[in-house]
């Protein structure tokens, strides 16, 4: 057991006010609000982070019975502390470390065996098999889906139960240096799997060598005493002995000085027949793998490897692999339109991913062509002529005869790709017979045929799924492509769900605030969180039409994906990371400013004999006290602007308000402007001219005109929402959420709905509808017991009992003309988001963002 009095001592913190009960227990770790399902025992984290921040819902988690919490030390709580007074809570530098800590502390109470399993490529699958083929031996606890991450690892960790479980499975990842040496101090595993060394997250390190080594730091603790990984992985290898790690090794090559040799002698589909030999002896047995594809035969290897060292027959390791299944994650298998068949490889793009992947491909044995849709291979380290000629090389051996490139890298790329093919089909000199137009470019020879498209929209744009019926089609590309479109687009059943989004509307509430502007007013636009929801292209593609003079963007990521698909207009990051510098002035995007910390990075990324940077924005942190230079800060400030004037190219001066939707607040909003034009004075004076300042958001414009200063930044109004609630009928809804009815069925009375039987028993008959939408397309999990509605013929329908992952259901006994096939409408006319968000004491801009990529956006337009 667990106790709240334990934790002063393990995480060093301020016990700001001691729990009710003098034994309260800590059962459940809690990050979200939305999931809290037994809230005795439950110790809430309020993890804070660039677009969220846990303390908000320390009320909702109170009343909910929530009565354990950790918060960061100098973070306000709502309310105040005596509006928790039943409450046990701690201050802490960091929630996320005391996370983290509280893990650690309940994994070292497990004395048992525990494998941490680390890799580029394949950590999820070799977890869940290995899962598999131990739990005949083991009670197991492995990390749920991927859990990996920072969060994931404690939140897994914490399941383990050393009263019932004898082994734990738990996979890491990590995406930058100082990752590992967190989740190892959490995970603290006596047994390890390295699985592959790949490209993937490349950018977050210097080296393959610095990404091998701050993995390798997962195998580095005292109770650690095995690795199991491929002798064949020469960095892998190298680094192993180098660090005198205690290694199991296994080899396809024989000959090579490994515990296990692994001889395949044949592949067919299907299934792959294979000798292991154990070094030094003459000892071996036969095993055939249920798979053929390369990906899975390596995963299944490590397993193996795993299973010989534990010593286990050899005939029932074979009843174990025979039993194996795939796992629906990467490289998923669907059925498409126009009898052809998908290969879903959406998740990422590198170089030894899409040979692994290609290898599939060219394993199937159903008829017709072979057809790549690839996006452009990121964090190669390889110049574009060198990537792409090792890409053609990889396709006449798949069988591939088609290729469909989509990206600027592959389009300038594809004179090069092209003649490879050539080559490496032994083609003869034919003349291609080429279409230049603006969104695709087509080469055409006897055997082979490529088009290309600078982005997934084009390609979307003018794809018939009718010209890939019948052929076999690998759907390999990075994730900010988006390529989940192109697998709904052509898979064989499509979504039920969709999000309409109205660009008629859309630009008529952009007009609507420019009219409240002076005209030399400029006008920034968010179209961060893929635009609200809404679809990030599409909206700014429309708002550069309707002659916006900025967008922002959160990431800059955002900014590039825009970039990419044609956007020109100057686009603001506001959370930029110092190793994007580089993109930033590659892709002409322009960084939000808030430290010295940050102006240093800049600074050193544009040395004095490079080419200058990016214009900046300075964000002043005037009241807010997220992010920013403090008042406090300006003489040092604006003596670095003096002394480095030619290397700081100043787009814009910018702040942001606490509370502009409120009028509660009015007096706090003019002590914040009159700060903001102080300090943007002292810094234009310093300057020697002037700069863009804007300060103002959606409700700020409507209620402070005397202080739209240069600039202004509309967010949520532009899609139809108005945050001060004085403007309502002049704006329009942009965006409908609506889905179908699967099937009615007429429930007699007594009868409850749903899991956990939350839908309540009703004293007479009831018709339930099944909606084909629920919490995984972003429909929220507090929606259900008649907090939801659906609007289905006009009339509004309650949600009953949970919503799940997939569907949730709502009861139409009143709605006669009600059947399966019928349009449910979950946001939009007649169902105004304010009212839904308030419904479950939310905001719109919760509700916007939240609808997952996964349903279809429909954009019209009258």
């Amino acid at each position: 057991m667990f106790f709240f009095s334990a934790l002063p001592g393990l995480l060093g913190g301020r016990l700001l006010q001691a729990p009710a009960a003098s034994t309260a227990e800590v059962r459940h770790l809690l990050l979200d609000s939305r999931r809290v399902g037994l809230s005795a025992g439950a110790l809430f984290f309020a993890l804070r982070g660039p677009s969220h921040n846990g303390h908000r819902y320390l009320p909702e988690l109170y009343a909910q019975g929530v009565r354990l919490f950790i918060v960061e030390d100098g973070r306000a709580l709502p309310g105040g502390l005596a509006a928790y007074a039943e409450a046990g809570i701690m201050a802490v530098p960091s929630p996320l470390a005391a996370l983290q800590a509280v893990a650690a502390a309940h994994r070292a109470t497990f004395a048992g065996p525990v494998f941490g399993i680390t890799g580029s490529n394949g950590k999820t699958i070799v977890k869940e098999w290995l899962a598999q083929l131990l739990s005949p031996d083991e009670d197991i606890c492995r990390s749920p889906r991927s859990y990996n991450s920072q969060v994931g690892v404690p939140l897994s960790v914490w399941e383990l139960l050393p009263e019932r479980h004898t082994l734990g499975i738990f996979e890491a990842g990590i995406s930058e240096v100082g990752e590992m040496a967190r989740l190892a101090t959490v995970i603290q595993p006596t047994e390890g799997i390295f699985t592959t060394l790949g490209t993937a997250h490349d950018a977050g390190f210097a080296s393959a060598q610095e990404k091998l080594l701050e993995k390798l730091q997962l195998f580095q603790g005292p109770r650690f005493q095995r690795l199991f990984y491929c002798h064949d992985q020469e960095l892998v290898r190298h680094a192993v002995a180098t660090q005198q790690l205690p290694g199991f090794s296994w080899t396809r090559h024989a000959g090579q000085p490994a515990d296990i040799y692994f001889a395949l002698d044949q592949s067919t589909s299907g299934s792959t027949s294979l000798h292991a030999r154990y070094a030094g002896t003459g000892l071996g047995a036969a095993f055939t793998l249920p798979f053929s594809d390369e990906p899975s035969v390596e995963n299944a290897l490590h397993c193996l490897a795993v299973l010989l060292h534990r010593q286990l027959e050899p005939a029932e390791i074979q009843r174990r692999l025979a039993r194996l299944h795939p796992v629906a994650m990467r490289l998923e298998m669907k059925l498409g339109r126009h009898d052809s068949y998908l290969l879903d490889d959406t998740y990422n793009n590198d170089l030894a991913g899409l040979a692994l992947a290609l290898n599939t491909l060219g394993r199937q044995s159903r008829p017709g062509r072979r057809t790549l849709i690839l996006s452009d291979v990121l964090e190669s380290g390889l110049s574009g002529a060198e990537l792409y000629s090792r890409v053609a090389a990889l396709l006449p051996a798949a069988g591939v005869t088609r290729l469909v490139g989509i990206g600027e890298e592959i389009s300038r790329e594809l004179t090069i790709i092209n003649y490879k093919l050539k080559s490496e089909i032994e083609e003869g000199p034919d003349t291609p017979n080429t279409s230049t137009n603006q969104d695709s470019f087509l080469i055409f020879n006897s055997q082979f045929l490529i088009e290309t498209y600078p982005t997934t929209e084009a390609f979307l744009a003018q794809l018939d799924p009718a010209a890939f019926a019948r052929e076999v089609i690998l759907i390999k590309g990075a994730r900010r492509f988006g390529f989940e479109r192109i697998v709904a687009a052509l898979q064989a059943q499509q979504h039920g769900t969709v999000l309409e989004v109205n660009l008629d509307a859309l630009a008529h509430n952009l007009q609507h605030y420019r009219r409240q502007l002076q005209p030399a007013t400029k006008l920034m636009v968010m179209v961060k969180a893929f635009a609200y929801g809404a679809g990030s292209y599409e909206v700014a593609s429309l708002l550069e039409f309707q002659r916006a003079d900025y967008l922002a963007v959160a990431y800059p990521d955002e900014g590039v994906a825009l970039r990419e698909a044609g956007i020109s207009l100057p686009i603001m990051v506001m959370n930029p990371a110092p190793d994007s510098f580089g993109a930033l002035q590659h892709y002409r995007l322009e960084p939000e400013i808030y430290s010295f910390e940050m102006l240093a990075e800049y600074l050193a990324a544009f040395p004095p004999a490079a080419s200058p940077g990016p214009p900046i924005h300075l964000k002043l942190d005037t009241g807010m006290r997220r992010l920013g230079f403090d008042e406090a800060d300006l003489p040092a400030l604006v003596a670095l602007l003096g002394q480095q004037a030619a290397r700081l190219p100043i787009a814009s001066i910018m702040t942001h308000l606490a509370a502009a939707d409120d009028d509660a607040h009015d007096d706090f909003t003019q002590t914040q402007l009159a700060a903001f034009r102080r300090m943007a004075t002292a810094l234009e004076t310093a300057l020697g001219y002037a700069v863009l300042k804007h300060a103002l958001n959606s409700a700020g414009i409507l209620r402070f005109p005397a202080a739209h200063f240069d600039m202004v930044r509309l967010g949520i109004g532009l899609y139809g929402v108005d945050a001060s609630g004085r403007d309502t009928a002049a704006l329009h809804p942009v965006s409908q959420l609506r889905t179908t009815i699967s099937q009615i069925k007429t429930l007699p009375a007594g009868h409850t709905v749903g899991y956990g039987r939350r839908g309540a028993a009703a004293a007479s008959e009831r018709r339930i509808a099944t909606l084909a939408i629920g919490y995984a397309d972003g429909y929220d999990r507090r929606f259900g017991n008649g907090a939801g509605l659906a609007l289905i013929h006009g009339q509004r329908a309650p949600v009953v009992g949970s919503v799940c992952m997939d569907m949730c259901m709502v009861d139409v006994t009143h709605i006669a003309q009600a059947r399966a096939g019928d349009v449910a409408l979950l946001f939009g006319e007649g169902l105004p988001l304010p009212e839904l968000a308030g419904r479950i004491g939310t905001i719109a801009y919760e509700l916007l963002t939240n609808v997952s990529e996964r349903v279809k956006r429909v954009f019209v337009s009258e």
